[in-house]
């Protein structure tokens, strides 16, 4: 049977669209708008490196807990109804961090606004699948840009917003974005009834029999490794670049921020181009080892020269994770069947976020005991290194289900 030709963008499903750009825009806003103004914050609280390495924590283990509890979620209301809810959700931790009185108000109104982030994360690709099964790539590669411009954006303007306000609005402004976001969902629901949770289009799980056989694979570890990597490098970026840049290259808090902005500025052509090259290489070494060899440059550069082009090193240790649209690729390069996908996805992703929850942790600690960066950035680099070993079985073209043949 023919498929059916891909219907008009526009036609029929363009409030679905511009809901869909409008959740992208919303779950990384939260992740990277603290960093550059914690000196403004520390102002007002008194926070440690410690609580500001346990606050960087929250992202990676809030995508991941929630991540795994999205399914059980649409299993009782439409993709549409979780979604306004989990929009809800964001906006409210939003206005808590906005209206913190306390460091502990502040990480709880974070972990409010990361929860509601970590559903959106996996409710994303069935909401594409169901209203644009014709435009999968597309729809997906637009969102994804959309993701990396609302990740930059934020470190861009804090401290502009905080100078010329307080930092308490810097933080807060950004549940302005999550309200237009439930506008086209709401509308959605109040113009038809969704599906019936059993017949919509489902977050999708794998068979509990390959769920357990993915633990005893080669590939799923080392894939895993390498997204721990990826996500223990960024978050611990996100969390501390700000202040490595203060301290270490003497940016004053404006230019630390736009600097925070390039690194995450380097997922958009990471995104863009690295799902294209690995889908049509056999080999990817390369690309792993490219993401590492930027880790360490950058890395080296902040640690022997943070005062000279401190621009490049930045650039250099956000090109490194591109490791994180190689690995989202490789999930479905790397299977034959749709359960395998399902599982690899899950254990890759629920081991990378847990994993990389440790690294601004890791950091702030370093940095409270030696009272400088040097050890953190070497541990930093230490992780990268562990990525090399890991790509070496990920690289090989060997698929998940091969490891399960007797």
């Amino acid at each position: 049977m023919s498929l059916a030709p891909p219907r008009p963008l526009w036609h029929g499903r363009a409030i679905a669209l511009l809901g869909i750009l409008l959740v992208a825009s919303n779950l990384r806003t939260a992740v990277a708008a603290l960093s550059p103004i914690f000196a403004e914050i520390r102002t007002e609280f008194a926070v440690t490196s410690v609580g500001v390495g346990l606050l960087g924590m929250l992202p990676p283990i809030c995508f991941a807990l929630f991540g795994l509890l999205a399914p059980s979620f649409t299993r009782k209301a439409s993709l549409e109804l979780v979604m306004v809810v989990a929009l809800v959700v964001m906006l409210t931790g939003h206005v808590l961090r906005a209206t913190a009185g306390s460091f502990t108000m502040l990480a709880v109104g974070s972990a409010v606004a990361f929860a509601g982030m970590g559903v959106g994360n996996v409710l994303l690709p069935p909401l594409v699948k169901r209203y644009f099964p014709d435009r999968i790539g597309l729809i997906t590669s637009l969102y994804a840009t959309v993701m990396s411009v609302s990740t930059l954006l934020p470190p861009l303007i804090a401290v502009p917003v905080a100078e010329a306000t307080d930092w308490h609005v810097s933080v807060g402004m950004w549940a302005a974005v999550s309200l237009v976001a439930i506008l086209p969902w709401l509308r959605i629901l109040m113009v038809r009834r969704p599906a019936h949770p059993a017949h919509d289009v489902a977050v999708e799980e794998a068979e509990p029999a390959m769920l357990g056989r993915v633990w005893h694979a080669p590939l799923a570890w080392a894939l895993g490794i390498v997204f721990a990597a990826s996500s223990l490098n960024a978050y611990a970026m996100f969390a501390w670049l700000p202040e490595i840049l203060r301290d270490l290259a003497g940016s004053s808090p404006a230019e630390a921020g736009a600097l925070l902005s390039l690194y995450a500025g380097m997922g958009i052509p990471a995104g863009l181009l690295v799902p294209l090259l690995a889908a049509r290489m056999t080999n990817v070494a390369l690309l792993i080892y490219a993401g590492v060899a930027s880790f360490l440059i950058g890395y080296l550069g902040l640690i022997l020269m943070p005062e000279t082009a401190t621009w490049l090193w930045v650039l250099f240790a956000g090109l490194g994770p591109l490791l994180f649209p190689l690995c989202l690729v490789l999930i479905n390069v790397r299977t034959r069947t749709h359960d395998g996908s399902v599982a690899l996805s899950g254990f890759t992703q629920g081991l990378g976020y847990t994993l990389g929850a440790l690294g601004p942790l890791a950091v702030g600690l370093l940095h409270q005991l030696t009272g400088g960066w040097t050890a953190a950035l070497i541990v930093l680099t230490a992780t990268a290194l562990a990525a090399a070993a890991a790509g070496a079985v990920v690289a090989r073209p060997r698929k998940l289900e091969d490891s399960f043949r007797t």
